[in-house]
């Protein structure tokens, strides 16, 4: 297998696997949140309740799903670093380093995945 074969086949899982991982353990559950209509949530940024789940929806369930597939993947990475950003550095701004550990890992691999884009194995393949 070539090295740039490789390389590619590491852009798909830095591109895929975390994204699935947000998107099934953080992002399905305010997901379901959001359309039974329950709006209690974190308010980090002063815009309310409801539009903060909204917003974190977008970031944690749809641009990982478009992330996975590969469709407007730098586009899509950015709401989802933006929402990992406010998790990190607002909501748990005050909070020790463990807390807020993962929030920066996951916010660094979506601004990686914006930076680098999909590679070949995507919807935006080249």
């Amino acid at each position: 297998m070539k090295s740039k074969d490789l390389q590619h086949i590491g852009f798909a899982l830095l591109r895929i696997v975390p994204s699935a991982m947000m998107l099934f353990v953080h992002g399905i559950g305010k997901f379901q949140k959001l359309i039974a209509g329950d709006f209690a949530f974190a308010d980090p940024i002063g815009i309310g309740q409801a539009p903060s789940l909204f917003l974190a929806v977008i970031g944690e369930v749809v641009a990982p799903i478009l992330i996975i597939v590969g469709f407007k993947t730098r586009f899509a990475a950015i709401p989802a670093f933006i929402t990992m950003f406010v998790a990190a550095f607002v909501q748990h701004g005050a909070d020790p380093f463990t807390k807020k550990e993962l929030a920066i890992l996951y916010a660094v691999i979506f601004l990686v995945i914006g930076l680098i884009g999909p590679g070949k194995y995507s919807l935006d393949r080249k």
